[in-house]
């Protein structure tokens, strides 16, 4: 894949740079902040834009936005050290395809980095924790017999188990399917997200606290 980095440390995108160099990637640019990070995008066409969040001048949020508006072809994921849900669900809004922390180790990065290519969502697990907390949060205003019109139930199982730091070999063995219906599943949790117009009303309703019924109606 050919990857552009954006990130307002130097030093760290040398580093991810590098990695990513020693694995096969192709780095075709870097930038300093949002706006440079855009105007690389339209001269590189990058298949993946690796976006910081906190940045001087435009921050990543922004610029996901702006890219995915004019390019919507190339994937951005955020690599960030925000864990912060307002940023975790902006970035699902803004159209970011996954959400990655800068402390996850090297292993554990290109193992979620690598799925990209087949349209999965990389998510941090402390990340996915703090999707479930707010899925759970909005299916507790349900009545009973209504079933939430955001995730089926075993699409909670799997995000419960990803929050909790299991691999997909791992949540597969817990809920007796293969590893690839575990990632079929996570697809479907960020499509529902993101990838469609109702998805994004949904991220912004959940992060919200609108219960499932409530959105039904919008």
């Amino acid at each position: 894949m050919r990857v552009l980095i954006v990130d307002d440390h130097n030093l760290f995108r040398d580093g991810v740079a590098s990695l990513l160099g020693a694995r096969g990637y192709q780095i075709v640019g870097q930038a300093s902040d949002g706006e440079e990070a855009v105007a690389k995008a339209r001269q590189v066409c990058p298949d993946l834009v690796l976006m910081d969040i906190k940045m001087p001048r435009m921050g990543g949020l922004e610029a996901t936005r702006l890219i995915k508006a004019e390019m919507p072809d190339i994937k951005v994921v955020m690599l960030t050290a925000s864990d912060e849900e307002g940023d975790l669900f902006e970035a699902i809004k803004s159209g970011a395809q996954g959400y990655l922390l800068k402390d996850l180790k090297a292993d554990a990065f290109f193992d979620l980095l690598s799925g990209v290519e087949r349209g999965e969502a990389p998510i941090s697990p402390r990340m996915a924790a703090h999707m479930l907390a707010e899925f759970s949060r909005a299916s507790q205003g349900k009545k009973p017999g209504e079933s939430s019109s955001v995730l089926s139930d075993r699409e909670v199982e799997v995000l419960r188990l990803v929050a909790q730091g299991r691999t997909n070999k791992e949540v597969a063995a817990a809920l007796y399917i293969s590893e690839n219906t575990v990632k079929y599943h996570m697809r479907n949790i960020m499509e529902k997200l993101h990838l469609t117009s109702k998805a994004q009303v949904a991220a912004y309703a959940v992060s919200k606290g609108i219960t499932p019924k409530m959105l039904e109606v919008i």
